[in-house]
């Protein structure tokens, strides 16, 4: 079991667009398994690589209730989503001691390169879409954040600066 650190916001990697995987290879699926490790370790419900300094389109998610349902994707694309929308407190373990609540399409149909290296087009509902969005927007330089208004996202940084310096 390899659980790797995550990067602190404002790293670079969090904030740039991640690179294509080309193929999976033994080495891409070693990075999946840290990442599950690591999701795990938090708890969390998904990862992107970037979270943890790899700056490739990979994602993790699993939002089972007795977890071991991890859904692995390269280079996932949302490809649809629904008109309906739900809101859900999300948060980064890239920025601890801060969390805000975030309206997301409820349902998305994602594209993806699955751990057979076939393209694999997946619906996710509930938290499944939102942890999948969750970590596209990792993989395009995005947090949780950005979906805030600009005083909200201020507020919150400056919440996330205060605890970190009482960390």
């Amino acid at each position: 079991m390899t659980v790797r650190p995550c990067l602190p916001w404002p790293h670079p990697v969090l904030k740039a667009p991640a690179a294509t995987v080309a193929a999976i290879t033994p080495e891409i699926r070693a990075i999946w398994a840290d990442m599950v490790d690591t999701m795990d370790a938090m708890p969390g419900y998904g990862l992107a690589a970037v979270q943890i300094g790899v700056p490739l389109r990979l994602a993790v998610v699993d939002c089972s209730t007795e977890r071991g349902q991890a859904v692995l994707m390269a280079n996932p694309e949302v490809l649809h989503a629904s008109g309906q929308f739900r809101e859900h407190d999300e948060a980064s373990p890239n920025l601890p001691g801060v969390s805000a609540v975030i309206s997301r399409p409820r349902a998305v149909t994602v594209r993806f390169l699955n751990a057979e290296g076939q393209v694999e087009d997946r619906d996710f509902v509930h938290l499944w879409a939102t942890s999948a969005q969750h970590q596209i927007d990792h993989l395009a330089g995005k947090m949780f954040f950005d979906h805030l208004s600009p005083l909200k996202r201020k507020m919150l940084l400056a919440k996330a600066d205060k605890w970190r310096k009482r960390a």
